[in-house]
């Protein structure tokens, strides 16, 4: 199992727990992954990525907290594939809330959300875990 910073990583976190999993988390960060780091440049907090075992012909289970364009897990493959060939990649998310610009779906979802552009999703933490939702010009409820 591998979770995607930040939010991702929480979920993946309690998940991991929950089922009980023999083999270490994995941790992401897709920063310096992402097709838009020379517009947004670099971003105040990279976390360095923590793949603990060989990932040559594993079966992975991806963990992201929100699904939106795919552009996120289109970069954690990218840096996945950098440290091996997985036999397999199952993706779970916990909102998928649409508005795609890459064909990536998830297998596994918690909650699928129409919402328009406007709004956002964030999820905070980590150790309880919150989902809102926002106006983009509004500041975090």
């Amino acid at each position: 199992m591998i979770g995607i910073h930040t939010g991702g990583v929480w979920l993946a976190q309690k998940l991991h727990h929950l089922v009980r999993l023999e083999t270490a988390l994995g941790t992401l960060d897709i920063t310096f992954y992402r097709d838009d780091f020379s517009t947004i440049g670099l971003h105040p907090q990279v976390n360095p990525s923590n793949l603990p075992e060989d990932i040559e012909g594993r079966d992975i289970i991806l963990v992201d907290d929100v699904l939106q364009t795919g552009r996120t897990i289109r970069a954690a493959l990218n840096e996945v594939f950098s440290y091996g060939r997985p036999n397999s990649v199952v993706l779970a998310v916990l909102v998928d809330r649409g508005l795609r610009e890459l064909p990536i779906q998830a297998d596994v979802c918690g909650l699928k959300i129409d919402l328009d552009a406007q709004r956002q999703i964030k999820l905070s933490g980590p150790d309880t875990l919150k989902l809102t939702i926002t106006d983009k010009d509004a500041s975090d409820t």
